[in-house]
């Protein structure tokens, strides 16, 4: 996509300090931060803040690899989009991506664990726009969201948000997550083959498998960043999300040297830096997106992870982040 927009790829990569070769190992991974600063020096490079915002990009390189034809193969969208949340992690490991139902349709919430640097909303919006146009693309028909709903702020560029998306379009909200229709998701896929769904979902779970064979953990996390706003998960739940038994569950984490609890006080803890960084975010907000019920035991957990209440580490840290980690 780059280098559909002008960039010397090589160039950028270079810049980067990424290793452009990386790209031709499928299994290969780069850093959450890493790609936030390749996308932070593409936009620079390019002088085009909407870059990549176009819907023949999106629909160009919007594929998923083995993820995409195990979701292909569905009988209906909203299954295909079940499968993607349980494969997101062999498409990235840094990504979140989760369903919430709503009462028109559903919506897909996509998201990001972990890393230190902002996450451009160049980034999330390809994302966005990538998603929904694979959605298209599967299903054999052009629909839009019902309503797309962004974190960041407002932008200068609304109308062609709003253009490109096909749909209203809202800022400052409290996830990045788009709302289908109902009848949208239930959508006969054209590619739908029982037979094929079984063998391409094989495919997955073993590379799912090898991605987290040292990975249950990662697995977790990713469980817990896309649940811990409805309310603490529970271990049992996380089992049977990831299709473990519950004592499977148990030894896996505790080979990798790890708990269920240290992995929700880790995940809590790095979404906290993010939250708290937003100055949009309330800290009774803040509290109930890391799913404290009570927000006492939320300041506590700040001066145990951070040494200072949330509102000191909020006014240390919130004017950093509006201005950006940007490289120099």
């Amino acid at each position: 996509m780059f280098a559909a927009e002008g960039l010397d790829v090589a160039a950028l990569f270079a810049q980067a300090g990424l290793d452009l070769r990386l790209l031709d190992e499928p299994e290969a991974r780069f850093t959450i931060d890493d790609v936030s600063l390749l996308w932070e020096l593409a936009v620079r490079r390019s002088g085009k803040p909407t870059l990549g915002l176009r819907r023949e990009l999106a629909a160009t390189y919007a594929k998923l690899g083995m993820v995409g034809f195990a979701m292909m193969a569905c009988p209906t969208l909203l299954q295909a989009l079940q499968r993607m949340q349980r494969y997101m992690d062999v498409v990235s490991n840094a990504a979140t991506f989760a369903l919430a139902d709503d009462a028109q349709g559903c919506w897909i919430e996509l998201g990001h664990l972990g890393g230190a640097r902002p996450v451009p909303r160049q980034r999330v919006e390809f994302g966005m726009l990538t998603t929904l146009s694979f959605c298209s693309w599967i299903s054999g028909r052009d629909f839009n969201a019902l309503v797309i709903e962004f974190v960041d702020p407002p932008s200068p560029h609304a109308a062609l948000h709003q253009a490109v998306f096909g749909c209203p379009v809202r800022y400052g909200c409290a996830a990045n997550r788009a709302l289908l229709r109902r009848d949208d998701l239930a959508l006969p896929l054209p590619a739908r083959d029982a037979a094929m769904a079984a063998l391409h979902e094989r495919l997955a779970e073993q590379a799912l498998e090898r991605l987290s064979g040292a990975g249950t953990g990662q697995r977790v996390r990713h469980f817990l960043a896309t649940r811990l706003s409805e309310a603490e998960p529970r271990r049992e739940q996380a089992a049977a999300a990831l299709q473990l038994s519950d004592r499977t569950l148990q030894r896996r984490l505790h080979d990798e040297g790890t708990s269920f609890q240290q992995l929700l006080d880790e995940t809590r803890r790095e979404l906290a830096q993010v939250y708290l960084k937003q100055p949009r975010h309330s800290l009774k907000q803040v509290a109930q997106q890391l799913g404290f019920e009570d927000p006492s035991n939320f300041f506590r957990a700040c001066k145990r992870w951070f040494g200072e209440s949330p509102g000191a580490y909020r006014a240390r840290h919130g004017a950093a982040e509006n201005v950006g980690d940007r490289p120099r």
